[in-house]
C-alpha cells in the first residue's frame, strides 16, 4: 500500500526528517529507508530505459549496454567484467537504464524534489518525496538473494554479490518477475556517488507499473507531496543546511549550478 503524506508546513517536513525508529541491539536510532526526490508530483515513477525505449526496451537495453562497454573500456577496464557495472556506471553519466536512483538521506532527497532546470515554475506545482523500507524490499526478494545478502548481514547487495546471484538480464528477470526487485548500494567510483548517499532499485522488465507494485506488495512505502507554496522556503533551508548543487554535484559543473540558482531573480 502507498500512503500519501501532504507536506503544507515546515512542522510536517521536520517529522519527515526525523523519522527513525530505536533499535535495542545497537542503543541508537536508525531507519531503513531511501528516498527519491521528484520536482513534479505529477511524474510517474519509470526508468529512463523505460522513457527512452519505451515498448522496445526489452529489445534494446542488450545493445545499449553493450556498446557502452564498447566505448568505455578505455576509462574503466573493469566495466567488461559483468553487465551489472555497465549498467551502473552508464546510469552515473546518463546512459538510458533499467535502474532508479534513490539516496538514504532524507536532505538529498528534498534536494531533488525542490530543483527546477525551470526555477520559474518552483510554484507552479507540487513536489514530491518517495520513500521505500530496504528491509521490506528485502523480504520480498527469492531466498536464494536473501541468503546472499544475509550472509554478509545486510539487506543490500553490492556488484559482487548480484553477480554471485545472477550474471545475466535473463536470470534476473526469471527470478524476479513482477514480484521483487533488488536495492543495490553502488561501488565509490567518484565523490558525487558518495556525496548522494546513492543506492539503486534494479527493476526487473515484467515490472511495467513500478507504482502498482509498491501499493499492492509493499506497507511502508510512503509518497510525501510537497506543496507549491512550500518549496521556495524548503528550498531556502536547505541552502542554510549546507545541501546544495555543489555538495550533490562535486566540481565546477556543481558550484555554477549552485550560483545561477542564488543570484536567480524572482
Amino acid at each position: 500500500m502507498i500512503k500519501e503524506v501532504i507536506i503544507s508546513d515546515l512542522e510536517s517536513l521536520a517529522a519527515f526528517m526525523t523519522e527513525q525508529e530505536y533499535r535495542e541491539d545497537l542503543d541508537r536510532y536508525r531507519n531503513s529507508y531511501l528516498y527519491r526526490g521528484m520536482p513534479n508530483s505529477s511524474f510517474k515513477m519509470e526508468t529512463s530505459l523505460h522513457r527512452n525505449c519505451k515498448h522496445l526496451q526489452k529489445v534494446l537495453e542488450p545493445a545499449i549496454l553493450e556498446n557502452f562497454a564498447k566505448y568505455a573500456v578505455i576509462g574503466d577496464p573493469t566495466i567488461a567484467e559483468s553487465v551489472w557495472r555497465q549498467m551502473i556506471l552508464g546510469q552515473h553519466y546518463g546512459l538510458p537504464t533499467r535502474l532508479l536512483d534513490w539516496t538514504h538521506s532524507a536532505l538529498v532527497g528534498l534536494h531533488f524534489a525542490t530543483a527546477e532546470d525551470n526555477m520559474s515554475l518552483m510554484e507552479e506545482h507540487d513536489c514530491m518525496v518517495w520513500r521505500i523500507d530496504m528491509n521490506e524490499m528485502h523480504r520480498l526478494l527469492p531466498n536464494r538473494y536473501q541468503e546472499i545478502v544475509n550472509r554478509k548481514q545486510s539487506t543490500i547487495f553490492s556488484v559482487d554479490m548480484l553477480l554471485e546471484a545472477a550474471d545475466s538480464l535473463s536470470e534476473y528477470d526469471s527470478d524476479m518477475g513482477d514480484r521483487a526487485m533488488v536495492i543495490i548500494e553502488p561501488p565509490s567510483i567518484n565523490q558525487r556517488i558518495v556525496n548522494q548517499y546513492s543506492f539503486f532499485s534494479l527493476v526487473p522488465m515484467q515490472m511495467t507499473d513500478i507504482e502498482k507494485f509498491l501499493d499492492e506488495h509493499t506497507e511502508n512505502t510512503v509518497k510525501y507531496i510537497i506543496k507549491a507554496d512550500l518549496r521556495w522556503r524548503v528550498r531556502d533551508m536547505l541552502d542554510q543546511l549546507n545541501m546544495s548543487e555543489r555538495i550533490v554535484y562535486p566540481g565546477l559543473d556543481g558550484l555554477s549550478k549552485w550560483i545561477a540558482r542564488h543570484y536567480y531573480v524572482k
